[in-house]
């Protein structure tokens, strides 16, 4: 398997990391990295939407010192990875059980590479939507942390079924490709002031955000295509109507939450046996890219779980 270029000038990331293009099982390529710093066990993290790998070099160090190695990947259709139109800037999917053959791919690669076993998922905004489904189909993990878990998208109850029928209508006249209304070519780091963001109350985590992508602008996408919002909505409805999983689970929602729907991660954690919502006051949709408070608190919490269920 050939290296795939892992951009350690710009990652703030651990020594050491291994990575790799893979091919999912419908062909598509995508791209994965990890870093064996640690014997407790591996942390799978899932991105959100637009994110990439090198994002995620500061979250390795963080569970390094945790005693946990990490994996993360570039879903198809950002990062690095094939992206699946023409045109590359918006971010898009055919459908959105496509990711699990991501997900597979992944897998193959950690079994491959004998990571420290057992195995714990991260999954953060779509990726907590990816790897909530990922779970319903047998993900081998022992407990999942999510971050703001993309469970439904929050979108105002007047625009929701305007939202839904112009994704859904887009596909029949040909348009899905294009970029969802009111969103942007650009990625949204570049395309936003600090000030006006809705990811972090952090300007250094924000700077850290926009150095990367004005490094290495082939890692970024814009806003996402009418076609994946159209995925995103019908995946979401479905996975809130389906019966919580029997897993160990710890959910994180910043208090000033504005992107993902947080009425539906109440309602889908307050019916989870078992699990817990921790909320953290004056922080926003990035809990991983928040202060260095916020940050521990974070990773202190996650490791916490995967401690008490090593065994």
């Amino acid at each position: 398997m050939d290296a795939a270029p892992f951009l350690a000038d710009i990652a703030e990331a651990p020594k050491g990391a291994v990575c790799a293009w893979l091919s999912a099982g419908d062909g598509v390529r995508i791209r994965a990295a990890h870093w064996r710093t640690g014997t407790k066990g591996t942390v799978l993290l899932f991105p959100g939407r637009s994110e990439y790998i090198e994002k995620y070099g500061p979250a390795a160090a963080d569970f390094a010192k945790r005693g946990y190695a990490m994996a993360v990947l570039d879903w198809r259709g950002q990062g690095i990875a094939d992206r699946l139109l023409d045109d590359p800037a918006p971010g898009h999917v055919g459908r959105f059980i496509d990711y699990q053959k991501d997900v597979a791919a992944f897998l193959d690669f950690a079994r491959g590479e004998e990571l420290p076993q057992p195995w714990f998922l991260v999954g953060h905004s779509m990726g907590g939507c990816i790897g909530l489904r990922a779970i319903h189909e047998g993900l081998p993990v022992r407990a999942v942390t999510f971050s703001a878990p993309m469970w439904g998208i929050r979108i105002s109850t007047f625009l929701k079924p305007v939202a839904r029928a112009m994704s859904s209508l887009a596909g029949l006249v040909r348009m899905d490709g294009r970029l969802a209304p009111s969103t942007s070519r650009t990625t949204y780091v570049l395309d936003t002031s600090f000030e006006d963001n809705l990811l972090t109350r952090d300007a250094d985590m924000f700077a850290f955000m926009q150095r990367q992508a004005r490094a290495h602008p082939e890692l970024t996408i814009g806003g996402p295509s009418l076609r994946w919002l159209s995925e995103a909505l019908h995946e979401t409805r479905a996975l809130t109507s389906l019966a919580t999983p029997m897993l160990p689970c710890l959910t994180v929602l910043g208090e000033a939450e504005r992107i993902v729907d947080i009425p539906a991660i109440h309602s889908l954690m307050a019916r989870w046996q078992g699990a817990t919502l921790e909320l953290i006051p004056n922080a926003e949709h990035e809990l991983m890219m928040e202060g260095a408070a916020i940050r521990a608190r974070f990773y202190d919490s996650a490791a916490k779980l995967f401690d008490a269920h090593r065994g």
